[in-house]
């Protein structure tokens, strides 16, 4: 967990369901694996902070038009951040792509640290949790029924293509605007 919440996509919807199959085998029950899950994401979101807070301003505006990202919509996300970076980092925890990289934004608006971690581990909780449930409920299954396995491919191919759905959508709108201005 701390690894996908250093902006590395490392699906949780495979660690934390695995963590509860591991719970339900008896290593530690279902709210130990999510809050251990919970404290990885708090770890991994802390390195992806402090990378965004020391160097990461700096790289956007260097970097950044090479991935679309305009010194204005800097603008437009710190002070969004400073408005609302709380609810923010609280809801982008308990959505799936989002969650990985949340930390980022959070780290170049210098959210205070300290709201940062309640938040990132209020939101974190509940999904780890649920995810570990699922692994703890289909027990045995596991291992033993196929179209479990078969669920989680279609899943996680559901997620892929609609991260490529949208990245497609925003830089093709992106380079549009380019082009048009």
């Amino acid at each position: 967990m701390a690894i996908e919440s250093a902006c590395v996509p490392l699906p949780s919807e495979i660690i934390m369901p695995f963590a509860g199959y591991l719970a339900f085998k008896g290593g530690g029950g279902v709210v130990g694996a999510a809050t251990a899950g919970a404290l990885g994401c708090n770890f991994g979101s802390t390195i992806a902070y402090v990378v965004a807070a020391k160097g990461g301003r700096r790289a956007v505006e260097r970097w950044g038009r090479y991935v679309l990202v305009r010194p204005v919509e800097m603008a437009q996300a710190e002070r969004f951040f400073a408005s609302y970076g709380s609810i923010t980092v609280f809801v982008g925890r308990l959505l799936p792509v989002v969650r990985t990289f949340i930390a980022f934004p959070a780290g170049l608006a210098r959210m205070p640290m300290t709201k940062f971690q309640v938040f990132t581990f209020l939101g974190s909780w509940p999904w780890c949790f649920a995810l570990a449930y699922v692994g703890f409920v289909l027990g045995d299954r596991w291992e033993s029924d196929p179209r479990f396995r078969d669920i989680l491919h279609r899943f996680d191919a559901a997620i892929l293509l609609l991260i490529v759905l949208a990245l497609s959508w925003f830089a093709w709108s992106r380079l549009r605007a380019i082009r048009s201005s």
